[in-house]
């Protein structure tokens, strides 16, 4: 069965910014994919928030390696969700890829489970999965850096949100 990715939004900041927030999402697709290429004021953890939930309704397991060495971490009971415990950003434009899947993003009977991959060159690899406990359906997502949401996007960040329908 073929899948279609059809672009749904995509930002290029042309100054700083601490977050970034996708709203009034569809409920037309089946998943959501968004790609970050971006830059940072430091290095960090890429942290999102779904339809401003700060709940303690976020978990993920994070799956890092560096060539050399390779761990996991579980969070629980988080107030934001987290995509990488290792690689995460770089101050270098370009220097990590960031992308995050938000299965079945639209159903209303289920929590929502979110894939990411992050390549940050110079540093590792990180594959998370993570647990939204909210039937919800997503229709808004903001992204920050670190576990208070703070540190600054740079200039040139790019953030593209896909929706995927199933044919």
């Amino acid at each position: 069965m073929p899948i279609t990715y059809e672009p749904i939004a995509t930002t290029t900041l042309g100054s700083t910014a601490t977050n970034l927030s996708l709203t009034s999402i569809s409920g037309t697709f089946t998943d959501l994919i968004l790609v970050i290429r971006a830059s940072v004021d430091s290095d960090g953890d890429l942290r999102y928030r779904i339809n401003g939930d700060t709940g303690s309704n976020y978990s993920g397991t994070i799956l890092w390696g560096t060539g050399s060495t390779a761990g996991t971490t579980r969070v629980s009971n988080q107030t934001s969700g987290i995509t990488n415990a290792y690689g995460g950003f770089t101050t270098t434009l370009g220097g990590s890829v960031q992308i995050l899947q938000f299965l079945n993003y639209s159903n209303t009977t289920t929590y929502k489970t979110i894939l990411s991959r992050t390549n940050a060159a110079g540093s590792g690899v990180d594959a998370t999965v993570g647990l939204w406990r909210s039937t919800s359906a997503i229709t808004s997502i903001d992204i920050g850096k670190n576990s208070g949401m703070g540190g600054t996007f740079q200039v040139g960040s790019t953030f593209t949100l896909y929706g995927i329908k199933a044919a």
